[in-house]
């Protein structure tokens, strides 16, 4: 027997199996297991109709696995002429097209043209299904008696259980005990009489629904035939390949994108409903993916769910946990959504090479918050220590502030201040011989010192952005790679793109002539460079006597810092 030959391409960065015939879908059992993109996944949250997947998990375990899928491919090919009109998925079924005769006899029955047999034609001949029903019993008693009855059934037996102790000598019911209202022998014929009419209702409801379905399977199996005609090749191109999330034209989407969220002017169509946060969180940060966690609610559905959306286009300086959006899923259903946990990862090149300057940009903000509110606690401590030292006369008052044991400090700090003079000046003068060029280029350089690191490893990690691992931690077993290329991450999240218009109010602001704008700029440039010049003639002119000994002396420096300190100010005045 002659091996069956495939057809292959790449796709999403993996060589993967191309399926395009009824033929292909045929041969599937041939196929070897180890090219299959996906092992399993789940038969629910997935925009496929749960009542088709069901269809496919033959053992009901709510995962769909190679071998179910290989069974499902060869049950359509038997049962159709021909496979082709799979790849149609059209919820239709010609008459013409059924090879199995019991399955053809049936269309035939519920078809409304009588030349195609449609979905709609079998759920409604599933909802018109009547039976003869079994007759259930009136009930003994009330309902309300019944209820009560078994309210009180567990209570009550262990009364009469106790009471027959008590007049063996074996037991002591407390006097405080509540007594049942009835007789032992009315409570035993009362609990007989309702367990025999459950029995029988029961019965007669079991034998009720065991007839229902046996006059719905004569149904089954052509409803089993349309669905999957309409939704099979749609699980093939998300199982054996991932055509459906890597095809250009944005109305396909793959089977576990769930809708779009719209945040910080930017449409991310890349959203996956999350089931299991801790796998999430063992598995997620392995996809190198900016991600964003959103629970979100729609009050007027009344649902609740939390999605993973991929942001993989434009800046990330307005994202943060908290922030508010909107999420669509796909039946245009708008939920509030909040983000609640970031996976921060590389975007692109440009965002990776402001990196560095954004950490250090926070770590000053950071600094500089910490130092204010500490100098506001220290002053507010002052403050209250004052005051309590101006109430209470015999407080311990703190010793003077001694400037003389600075003095050494302060010198310190003129060394230092002189040290990094120097420093500056030799790099000014070692600099002062280049052209305009080659400063350029020792700028870009300095730049490429500091932001080079983080566009490297920005740049190996958009290299190896991979969906497998988002989707491992949604119940999936992926057996390949599911990269995310720079230029296919742009398709999954689109920017707002605004045409360029004219502010009128500053134009009401700036009533300024353009000449008088042109001078105020011209004068400006200018005194900054005159001011540029001025500070490096001054750091690179040649150093004093004075300074040269003062820098070589710290002896001296000290002497002369404690002189100055010392020195009233009447005289440092003059």
């Amino acid at each position: 027997m002659a091996k069956y030959k495939w057809t292959f391409a790449n796709v999403g960065g993996v060589t993967r199996i191309r399926i395009h015939s009824g033929e292909d879908i045929r041969h599937l059992g041939e196929l070897d297991k180890k090219m299959w993109t996906v092992l399993s996944c789940p038969t629910t949250g997935l925009e496929i109709s749960e009542t088709s997947l069901r269809q496919i998990d033959l053992d009901g375990d709510g995962k769909l696995r190679v071998k179910e899928v290989i069974a499902t491919a060869e049950w359509l090919c038997a049962t159709l002429k021909n496979p082709d009109t799979l790849l149609e998925q059209k919820e239709i079924v010609a008459l013409d097209n059924i090879a199995d005769e019991a399955i053809l006899a049936v269309a035939q029955q519920v078809a409304t043209d009588k030349k195609v047999v449609s979905v709609a034609d079998v759920e409604a001949a599933l909802a018109a299904v009547t039976i003869e029903e079994h007759a259930i019993p009136a009930a003994p008693l009330e309902a309300d008696v019944i209820a009560a009855y078994k309210a009180k059934q567990a209570e009550y037996a262990a009364y009469f259980e106790q009471e027959k102790l008590q007049k063996l000598g074996l037991a002591l019911i407390p006097e405080e005990t509540p007594k049942p209202g009835m007789t032992e022998k009315k409570f035993l014929e009362m609990g007989a009489q309702i367990a025999e009419w459950e029995a029988a209702k029961a019965a007669a409801e079991t034998a009720n629904a065991d007839a229902l379905a046996a006059a719905k399977a004569v149904y089954e199996p052509l409803y089993k035939l349309v669905l999957l005609h309409r939704d099979f090749f749609r699980l093939l191109r998300n199982f054996v390949t991932l055509e459906d999330f890597y095809d250009n034209d944005r109305e396909t989407i793959a089977s576990f994108q769930a809708g779009t969220l719209i945040i910080d002017q930017r449409a991310c169509h890349l959203c996956m409903r999350v089931h299991d946060m801790p796998k999430h969180d063992a598995q997620a940060p392995l996809s190198g993916i900016y991600l964003l966690y959103c629970d979100c609610e729609s009050k007027k559905l009344g649902k609740k769910l939390q999605i993973v959306a991929a942001m993989t286009q434009g800046e990330v300086k307005n994202l943060s946990v908290g922030k508010n959006a909107i999420f669509y899923d796909n039946e245009g259903n708008d939920y509030d959504a909040t983000v609640s946990k970031i996976i921060d990862n590389p975007i692109s090149i440009m965002q990776a090479f402001w990196t560095p300057y954004r950490k250090f940009a926070n770590w000053v903000e950071e600094k500089i918050n910490k130092s204010a509110a500490e100098k506001d606690a220290k002053a507010f401590d002052d403050m209250t220590a004052k005051a309590d030292a101006a109430a209470d006369p015999n407080a311990e008052k703190k010793p003077a502030f001694d400037i003389a044991k600075f003095a050494g400090i302060f010198a310190a700090i003129g060394m230092a201040l002189g040290m990094i003079g120097t420093a500056l000046a030799a790099v000014a003068k070692g600099m002062s011989g280049f052209t305009w060029w080659q400063l350029l280029i020792v700028f870009v350089c300095i730049l490429l010192v500091i932001s080079g690191p983080s566009m490297i490893m920005a740049w190996l990690k958009l290299r190896r952005r991979n969906l497998a691992p988002v989707l491992n931690a949604n119940g999936w077993a992926i057996n390949s790679d599911a990269l995310i290329s720079v230029l296919f991450g742009r398709t999954l999240t689109e920017q707002a793109a605004f045409p360029i218009i004219k502010d009128p109010l500053a134009a009401q602001k700036n009533k300024m002539k353009p000449w008088v704008a042109t001078v105020i700029t011209i004068s400006c440039i200018a005194v900054l460079c005159l001011g540029g010049w001025g500070i490096y003639k001054y750091l690179t002119r040649p150093a004093t006597i004075e300074e040269i000994e003062q820098v070589a002396d710290p002896a001296a420096a000290a002497e002369a810092a404690e002189a100055i300190l010392e020195t009233p100010a009447e005289e440092a005045g003059e």
